[in-house]
């Protein structure tokens, strides 16, 4: 998943070469800064999903965190405190079926947030995939604004 990605991720770049256009002249999105209460809000929204699969506690490593508005996008990599790995065959999901270590890329996890009056709700999230799912026209259209460079 994270190759994909990343292929992902530099052909978007390569395309706004070869067409004059910078990838920070049309991003519509900012990164919250660490220590910010906009990351740790999004971090939070995550936290039970991320517990309820993968058991608790879970911290998370950021990869990518873009903000736009009330529209929010995360590519994180849960990890114990302290940075142990998570055994993913000892977590809540796995015991109950639900997570397949021979089918996911590790506990890294992506979410698409939106922003509901004060709070950030993480709308679309998934743990382990093997894909960029979010890489679909109905969630293009709804939340191009932080994940324009995935949609083509």
């Amino acid at each position: 998943m994270r190759r994909r990605v990343i292929l992902l991720a530099i052909a978007a770049v390569a395309l706004g070469l070869a067409t004059g256009k910078g990838a920070a002249q049309d991003r519509a999105w900012h990164e919250p800064a660490r220590g910010s209460a906009t990351r740790s809000a999004l971090m939070e929204a995550l936290r039970p999903h991320a517990e309820w699969e993968l058991g608790a506690p879970v911290e998370f490593v950021v990869g990518e965190l873009r903000v736009a508005g009330d529209l929010a996008f995360a590519a994180l990599t849960a990890q114990r405190p302290g940075g142990a790995a998570i055994d993913l065959r000892r977590t809540p999901g796995f015991a109950r079926g639900t997570l397949d270590p021979e089918m996911m890329d590790g506990a890294s996890l992506q979410a698409l947030y939106r922003k509901s009056g004060a709070t950030w709700v993480a709308v679309h999230h998934a743990i382990g995939a093997t894909d960029a799912w979010f890489v679909w026209e109905p969630l293009c259209a709804a939340y191009r604004p932080v994940i324009s460079d995935y949609c083509f």
